[in-house]
């Protein structure tokens, strides 16, 4: 394991998240009395959809984005949410309320095909309607992670193709993604870089990843990983402010000789990588790049 167990979702502990109330079905209950079915489709198979939301200044960050992700998803498994836009906004905000949240704030909503009549893998048998939990903690990256960026490891579990299942579904089926940061723990780092099947770099195990060079943004074609709304957000950003960005196909060699590395996602906005396959990234140390992306992004999620 690596000796200082950093990650991009690295967070400082925080008390108040034992006594949170959690959204479970339209009730607001204790975290303890927070529940579901043992034969809930999630709990039972996996299937299900979920989105990791940010909460700045008292909003929940870009989050007609995730909403638009959310319906979509529920879609391509074939079940419709009970709840309206609208009512899942009021949702997540009343989870919110509840427990006296306005900022440094993560929400985790799900919403499985429901509880089954019996325990078996066909999505008829869910005759109950959806599940819908909502957990919202006190949440703060951590500054050291921040500080001294975190370490990958590339993994030869692969994020497959789309006919197999396609790695644009948030879905609660995460073992693809949970074996290849396994492996890359095992190794010693703190994350799994993972390579598309022609073996091209695509993704990390729970973010997105980006390279620096001579001045330049680059992450992967997008075909073999997660829509990520960070990562969307940090193309839009760089085009928008004069800085050159490249969606294209690129191999560990040029991984190994980047100026800068980083992560993108909900939860960290963007992390510093200062090491990949133990070979340091630039100079080992979170670069200028990252650090003026990171305030762009920062302004952009709490625009008012």
């Amino acid at each position: 394991m690596s000796s200082h167990s950093f990650s991009a979702h690295s967070a400082d502990e925080d008390s108040r998240n034992e006594s949170i109330k959690i959204y479970v079905n339209g009730e607001l209950l204790p975290k303890q009395e927070a529940v579901v079915s043992v034969y809930d489709s999630g709990f039972m198979l996996g299937d299900g959809i979920w989105e990791g939301l940010r909460v700045y200044e008292g909003k929940i960050a870009f989050l007609d984005d995730h909403l638009d992700r959310l319906y979509e998803s529920a879609k391509v498994l074939d079940f419709e949410l009970d709840l309206s836009r609208e009512e899942m906004t009021k949702a997540l905000y009343d989870t919110l309320a509840e427990n006296g949240m306005t900022h440094d704030a993560h929400l985790r909503l799900m919403v499985t095909r429901g509880r089954k009549k019996h325990p078996f893998q066909d999505p008829r048998l869910s005759i109950y309607g959806p599940t819908t939990v909502i957990i919202a903690e006190h949440s703060k990256p951590s500054a050291k992670v921040l500080e001294n960026g975190m370490s990958l490891f590339t993994v030869h579990v692969v994020r497959g193709q789309p006919n197999s299942q396609d790695p644009k579904l948030n879905s609660h089926s995460k073992l693809n993604c949970i074996t290849a940061l396994t492996h890359a723990q095992k190794a010693g780092a703190d994350e799994a870089l993972m390579l598309d099947p022609h073996g091209f770099v695509a993704t990390c195990n729970s973010t997105n990843f980006f390279i620096v060079r001579k001045g330049e943004v680059w992450t992967s074609t997008g075909k073999y990983c997660m829509n990520g709304i960070t990562r969307q957000k940090v193309i839009d950003l760089c085009k928008a402010n004069g800085i050159t960005v490249h969606e294209k196909e690129f191999s560990l060699f040029e991984v190994y000789g980047a100026d800068e590395a980083f992560v993108t996602g909900t939860f960290g906005g963007q992390t510093p990588v200062v090491k990949v396959d133990g070979r340091p990234i630039g100079d080992g140390k979170p670069g200028p790049m990252v650090k003026r992306i990171r305030e762009l992004y920062k302004a952009l999620a709490t625009r008012k």
